[in-house]
């Protein structure tokens, strides 16, 4: 039996993103068992900086929870994500955990392709902001296989059910968990299948999910985007993942080379304010 784990980054128990997950889970075709987490009920530190997970097969020197989180995560067969818009954005909690990634690199073969669906919750339609944004990215750094992710509104608690185009919602996120992937219709990023981007220039665009750039054009009628990957990625291969955390350790041998330089720089600014 497949297991699924709920992720609800909401500090609300049965509020709109907890039922959402559970109507995504009561809605998939095979006997799976349901994990709920809330990353709201973890203590999760800030990330010291200090890059020894890298050198210690992931283990953070922080005493917290986030190794908790960590391996939930990986121990899981799949992910259903939902969060709540924020002031247009996803809750912090999200963030939070992400800003421990550099121990993630020691659970890769754990984490790596494992199929997930995500959902932003909005109380007011079209007001979600960058929440849906922030989902894909959180999905994308726990090195998940995006099957798809959707925005629904609605304000108090069970409100999101009333509306069937959120019940519907929660069937196709269940269909695609374990079955075809939906990819974007609209505009969206060939790497990634990311559709948020930032305008660098009249026809120059950079994907906010991969942070790739490229361009933008007009044919038959439709906006086509065209993005060139860069020779630096994080997540669009396994390889990348690896790559990256290379690099990321060279920053060590890197930093010790490079001392003697950086330090005058560090220390004519060590008294101001």
């Amino acid at each position: 039996m497949k297991k699924i784990l709920g992720i609800v980054s909401s500090a609300r128990r049965l509020g709109n993103c907890e039922i959402m997950v559970k109507a995504v889970f009561r809605n998939l075709a095979r006997p799976c068992e349901l994990s709920l987490l809330r990353l709201t009920d973890f203590q999760i530190d800030p990330c010291r900086g200090c890059y020894r997970c890298l050198f210690n097969d992931g283990h953070c020197v922080i005493d917290d929870e986030c190794s908790i989180v960590l391996d939930a995560i990986g121990s899981a067969d799949a992910v259903i994500l939902a969060a709540p818009a924020c002031f247009l954005g996803a809750h912090s909690a999200l963030k939070r955990f992400l800003d421990r990634g550099l121990s993630f690199y020691g659970s890769e073969d754990r984490l790596w392709g494992k199929p997930a669906v995500g959902v932003a919750v909005a109380g007011i339609p079209g007001m979600e902001g960058g929440t849906l944004l922030d989902i894909e990215r959180f999905l994308k750094l726990i090195l998940a296989d995006i099957r798809q992710t959707q925005a629904v509104y609605g304000a108090l608690p069970g409100e999101i059910l009333l509306d069937q185009g959120n019940r519907e919602a929660a069937s196709s996120l269940a269909q695609s968990l374990f079955g075809p992937k939906i990819h974007k219709t609209g505009p969206n990023c060939p790497l990634c299948d990311g559709d948020a981007f930032r305008f660098m220039g009249p026809d120059t665009v950079r994907c906010l999910l991969c942070s790739n750039a490229g361009i933008i054009h007009m044919m038959d009628g439709t906006a086509v985007v065209e993005i060139n990957p860069a020779d630096h990625q994080l997540f669009l291969t396994r390889q990348d993942v690896k790559d990256h955390k290379a690099w990321l350790m060279g920053m060590k041998e890197r930093f010790m080379t490079m001392r003697k330089a950086l330090e005058p720089i560090s220390v004519d600014y060590l008294k101001d304010g």
